[in-house]
């Protein structure tokens, strides 16, 4: 994979990932999607846009998944009732805004020439973003880099202790891609700025 660059004459951010590569990001944001949406505080589409606009009957308590507490974390950590009346006025609009910016991820690799399932070992795709897709894409490594983080509980100052894991070790092997998406997401915002 080369780092995103910026195409002077467009000024779009451009990368090429390799087949496996961009299905891997693919199935990292649709994990994303799924955790997100699979608990109750996602509102429901097929509900009256002005009903679902007044409804304030998201949840008070933060998630279980330490994950999703990473991610929609309380407002107000010394105040448990403001976080609860904050948790349930922004949680739902938090969950879908977080999912949204994952599926376009999505999207937008599926939309470069990623097929529904890759069956082509020398695949390449040359993934292209506007300023408004790039700053979604960014928002959105943040989230999956966090998830990932947590799922393997790295923490500040530890990167000895997961660089001396064995090649072979998958917790090793979920440290490299936390590391990729990292890179990913440095030259984005290194493309994005100049």
């Amino acid at each position: 994979m080369s780092a995103f660059t910026l195409h002077r004459r467009s000024g779009r951010a451009i990368a090429t990932f390799s087949g496996f590569e961009a299905d891997l990001l693919r199935s990292l944001a649709g994990q994303l999607v799924e955790l997100l949406r699979h608990e109750a505080a996602v509102p429901d589409a097929d509900r009256d846009p002005l009903e679902a606009l007044l409804d304030f009957s998201g949840p008070t308590t933060p998630p279980e998944d330490p994950v999703l507490q990473r991610l929609l974390p309380d407002a107000y950590s010394d105040d448990d009732e403001a976080a609860g009346e904050f948790r349930r006025f922004t949680e739902g609009s938090l969950r879908e805004g977080k999912a949204a910016g994952a599926a376009c991820i999505i999207d937008t690799l599926e939309e470069a020439g990623l097929p529904a399932e890759l069956t082509d070992e020398s695949l390449v795709i040359d993934v292209e973003l506007d300023q408004q897709a790039g700053l979604i894409w960014m928002r959105s490594l943040t989230d999956l880099r966090l998830a990932l983080a947590t799922r393997l509980g790295i923490e500040d100052d530890d990167e000895d202790r997961w660089l001396a894991l064995p090649d072979d070790d998958p917790q090793a092997q979920a440290f490299d891609i936390y590391q990729w998406l990292g890179y990913l997401q440095e030259t984005l915002v290194g493309a994005m700025s100049r």
